[in-house]
């Protein structure tokens, strides 16, 4: 079992988690203690749920509650820029590295199912 910290898709998390960190400095009081650390606790949540499925036998159903956790960190993110709170600089990029985060969970999804399938 490869390490979690060496998989992409971790990497690629933890590097959304700190570009996010930077962005919500940038925060609105009002927003910052709310919709700020609301995106902050479902990416630190997403890379606990990224060390379960790299640690679990059946590997779906913790890949699947990635893929939704992904879903409500880009809706935050999208509210927090359609409400001009989040700059349009770091949620272009921001976006970007979560849809290939996205991606990604795909990716693995797919790559475990034939993993399963081959063994059956």
């Amino acid at each position: 079992m490869a390490q979690y910290q060496h998989l992409p898709i971790y990497k690629q998390t933890y590097d959304i988690l700190l570009r996010t960190m930077v962005a919500t400095k940038e925060f609105p009081r009002e927003y910052k203690f709310t919709l700020g650390q609301k995106i902050k606790d479902e990416l630190i949540e997403l890379v606990v749920m990224i060390y379960r499925a790299n640690s679990a036998t059946n590997k779906r159903q913790h890949i699947e509650s990635i893929m939704e956790r992904i879903q409500a960190i880009q809706l935050l993110m999208r509210l927090s820029h359609d409400m001009k709170i989040l700059a349009r600089s770091h949620y272009a990029v921001l976006s970007q590295m979560t849809d290939n985060l996205g991606r990604q969970a795909q990716g693995w999804l797919k790559s475990s199912e034939r993993g399963r399938s081959e063994q059956s």
